[in-house]
């Protein structure tokens, strides 16, 4: 059985549109040359400089609660190796923006180049910006949607404010860096939010620069 169909059959994937995007946007595309054969593995895989390429059981996840739509803004924050971006890309489509940010420059590179392959960049739906993550991305906000592949404490206020009104945000949050919560945002109004957490989940830690 292949790795989308078990997602499918464990009730990791649903929304129709994210399930096609898994189908396009191939993960053996976005790890590293020796970690090819275990791309369709569901697990995460390093990608360098202490990151890693997130399991797609934890990426479907992820993307089930932030229910991406056509047409959206969403900010990428920690895009490591692109995977996620260009997921995204494929489901907000030619009318949406993805932007990505990376901190580490080789892996702003190696998302570039691993994004290039699907023409995002080229047709303008996605920007990868080396930048610290902490503070997002204020020149291209309000964002519909924000998605966060590493853990902090609790999530920056600038993520909070960057989010439009009705938007969502995913991210894993949690002192303990053995174990996180992802946690769901919606921005109800610009001082009021509805949280949802999803304990038991591990990340790489976000770093302020």
């Amino acid at each position: 059985m292949s790795l989308i169909n078990e997602l499918i059959n464990d009730g990791y994937l649903k929304i129709p549109e994210i399930i096609q995007a898994f189908r396009i946007i191939k993960r053996q595309d976005f790890v590293l040359v020796d970690d090819r054969g275990q791309a369709e593995a569901d697990l995460p895989l390093g990608i360098g400089y202490g990151q890693t390429i997130s399991q797609p059981a934890t990426v479907a996840f992820m993307l089930e609660k932030l229910k991406p739509k056509s047409g959206e803004k969403i900010l990428d924050i920690g895009c490591g190796s692109g995977w996620t971006t260009a997921l995204l890309a494929q489901i907000v489509g030619g009318r949406g923006r993805v932007y990505g940010l990376e901190r580490i420059e080789a892996l702003t590179d190696f998302a570039i180049a691993n994004v290039n392959k699907y023409n995002f960049i080229k047709n303008r739906v996605v920007h990868i910006i080396g930048s610290d993550g902490f503070f997002g991305l204020s020149e291209f906000s309000p964002f519909d949607k924000i998605i966060a592949s590493a853990a902090a404490d609790e999530i920056p206020e600038a993520w909070l404010r960057q989010l439009k009104i009705g938007g969502r945000l995913i991210a894993p949050i949690g002192e303990n860096l053995k174990s996180q919560s992802l946690t769901v945002a919606e921005k109800i109004t610009d001082q009021e939010f509805k949280i949802k957490k999803y304990p038991g989940f591990i990340f790489v830690p976000l770093v302020k620069n």
